[in-house]
């Protein structure tokens, strides 16, 4: 058993969803279709005393930064109390903005999961760790499908909702280039605590079109319309939207955030400077033993 323990989540982009709560947050959750994404959250995992530093703002709660900053993320710490880990380290590193559509909490909280599973020794299988992290997130109001797309990667499509042994997925057989631009971030638990219904039926509509049709064409142009429907669309993100179409191409806003995504070169042959990146094929894993060391 090591006292250290990393791994790396991709960030997960959500084109649409319908949202399916549940007394039970492990059969919560959404169904809909996303992008797993390269760009993705390094979290590693120290045990207690091992790693912490000796300052007065240690109150023997789970320690946290996010790219050097100290962060409360709800979906964490309970990941990490059920681990029997509350006196973990996490350190969490990405290059994605957060609240901005990207899934960094949930990622955060999955390789959490992960990294204190193998750090602490706790004998839990994927399938557990995963609805752990997916359970904490529903709790939070930080997200509903997250967790369970960046546990698969590619370009999943959740067929039902909940964590593995509730929730079903599958998935478009594609991997093309993905551009982002993020202009700032919404608030995730305001939409999902307000009436979801339009949202649900929107989402609905688009999950049956795109089983009948599963392409990333056609997963973008449901996901600009759900939007459109949802009433969830920004300013900045249709201005993206009507550049890139006026270009030939198309777009859609990212769920939930003022972030415009699309495939290929269509922002930038719209005059935009994105941000680059590809599919992640797999998801969450741990990351090998020679890279999950601290800095002393």
């Amino acid at each position: 058993m090591s006292d250290e323990a990393a791994a790396f989540v991709p960030g997960h982009v959500t084109g649409f969803f319908s949202a399916h709560p549940d007394e039970d947050p492990s059969v919560a959750g959404s169904r809909g279709a996303g992008i797993a994404l390269s760009h993705g959250v390094n979290v590693r995992v120290g045990r207690g005393d091992d790693v912490r530093n000796d300052t007065d703002t240690d109150t023997g709660g789970p320690d946290v930064t996010l790219n050097g900053e100290p962060i409360d993320v709800a979906p964490v710490a309970a990941v990490l109390d059920d681990l029997d880990a509350a006196d973990a380290r996490v350190v969490a590193e990405t290059p994605l903005p957060l609240g901005a559509g990207f899934g960094v909490s949930g990622a955060m909280a999955l390789g959490a999961a992960y990294a204190a599973n193998a750090a602490y020794d706790r004998h839990r299988s994927e399938n557990e760790l995963v609805e752990l992290a997916h359970a904490a997130e529903v709790e939070a109001g930080t997200g509903l499908g997250d967790v369970v797309a960046q546990a698969r990667g590619g370009l999943p499509i959740r067929l039902e909702p909940g964590a593995p042994g509730h929730g079903r997925l599958d998935g478009i057989p594609a991997s093309p280039r993905v551009e982002y631009v993020s202009f700032g971030s919404v608030s995730t638990e305001e939409v999902l605590s307000g009436d979801t219904r339009a949202l649900t039926a929107a989402g609905e509509r688009a999950l049956s079109d795109l089983r009948a049709e599963p392409t990333t064409d056609r997963l973008v142009e449901l996901s600009r319309r759900f939007a459109r429907e949802a009433d969830l669309l920004t300013d900045r993100v249709d201005d993206a939207v009507e550049a890139v179409r006026a270009e030939g191409g198309d777009a859609a806003m990212a769920m939930l955030g003022d972030t415009v995504f699309a495939f290929g070169d269509d922002l930038s042959a719209a005059g935009y400077d994105p941000e680059v990146c590809s599919v992640h094929p797999t998801g969450a894993t741990l990351r090998p033993p020679d890279v999950s060391r601290f800095e002393r």
